[in-house]
């Protein structure tokens, strides 16, 4: 854990982050889930700014996105963007979501996968999945693989670079798959048993396993594709900010949280800038990469051991699994686009 301490947590949180740089992204489509609120609505401020093409919200509620496209009107004067509706706590959703896209866009250039929860208590979504590992890893898994072959679609028809941009966390810095875990035949369902999902585990470790979940996956996904993929597969940490993801924390989690934020917190639209800058900086040389405080930087001591490679390659395939049996286009993508080894 060399890497990253808490001092250098702190200061990291106290440094501001260079300003967002304009982009010109004329006739290009930006994705951005969980767009609502947070760090999703002011990055799409931001992209606002730059007048693309199509901005889509893709949001769980109706209500509120609906809400948030009027308030980006209001405060940006970008009037391109639209409501999708979507639930990563439902396949249907999911898939519906993605068939949509790829009978009514010519392209899509960004997505921006920022959706994910953070429940305090063990619950199941209808998939019987632990919610936190459905929507912030599978449900985004499932997300992202369905929409390579349209990524690819538009690399050739437009010959630009598209790129996916997981949104993970340092705090993966500070996760871990035990031993113990990595000794079950099946990392996901331990992973998802309510007798691994202590209320002690749901309370501290839970979400900082699913940023870890997300981090092995961009990873994971960018080397089979490959370094011939003209699609780019990064992952970014937008430090700890204000938000309302830590709503469903119990009280006396919150109030520490909440002192937390008024010493170090980052503002939501300071947090953002890290958002945009993973989905504008670079090219193809940011393929599997992982940024923090707009830089690239290097994951964890964990994520790069052998027993994380090892880790990383047994999730990938049992999420392929999982995602196989809910849509039949799984397979022919992963074949089609997603068989090339490590990077």
């Amino acid at each position: 854990m060399a890497k990253f301490h808490t001092m250098q947590f702190i200061r990291n949180q106290r440094k501001p982050l260079p300003p967002v740089k304009p982009a010109n992204l004329t006739g290009k489509t930006v994705i951005i889930t969980g767009a609502n609120t947070g760090l999703g609505f002011e990055a799409a401020k931001h992209f606002a700014g730059m007048y693309p093409g199509r901005l889509i919200l893709a949001c769980r509620s109706k209500e509120r996105g609906e809400a948030a496209v009027a308030k980006l009107a209001q405060e940006t004067g970008y009037r391109r963007a639209e409501l999708r509706l979507l639930d990563l706590d439902s396949y249907a959703s999911t898939t519906r979501f993605v068939a949509d896209l790829e009978r009514e866009e010519a392209r899509i250039d960004i997505v921006v996968a920022n959706a994910a929860v953070h429940p305090s208590s063990y619950k199941t979504s209808a998939h019987g999945w632990e919610s936190t590992l459905q929507v912030n890893h599978i449900s985004t898994a499932l997300l992202c693989i369905l929409l390579v072959p349209l990524l690819n679609k538009t690399a050739q028809a437009f010959l630009v670079v598209p790129r996916i941009v997981i949104i993970s966390s340092e705090m993966h810095f500070f996760a871990t798959v035990e031993d113990k875990v990595r000794a079950q035949p099946r990392l996901l369902e331990t992973l998802s048993s309510q007798e691994y999902c202590t209320p002690k585990h749901m309370a501290q470790d839970r979400y900082n396993l699913s940023k870890l979940l997300n981090v092995f996956f961009a990873r994971a996904m960018q080397a089979h594709l490959g370094l011939s993929s003209p699609i780019v597969v990064h992952n970014t940490a937008p430090g700890f900010c204000y938000s309302e993801l830590r709503r469903e924390l119990p009280r006396g989690a919150k109030a520490f949280t909440q002192m937390a934020e008024f010493f170090v917190a980052r503002s939501t639209e300071m947090g953002s800038r890290t958002l945009v800058w993973a989905s504008l900086e670079g090219g193809p040389e940011m393929k599997g990469t992982f940024s923090s405080s707009c830089q690239v930087a290097e994951e964890s001591d964990f994520v790069l051991s052998k027993e994380g490679q090892e880790v990383e390659g047994r999730l990938w395939e049992e999420t392929i699994v999982v995602l196989d049996k809910v849509s039949p286009q799984i397979r022919p993508i992963v074949i089609e686009y997603l068989s090339a080894g490590r990077v």
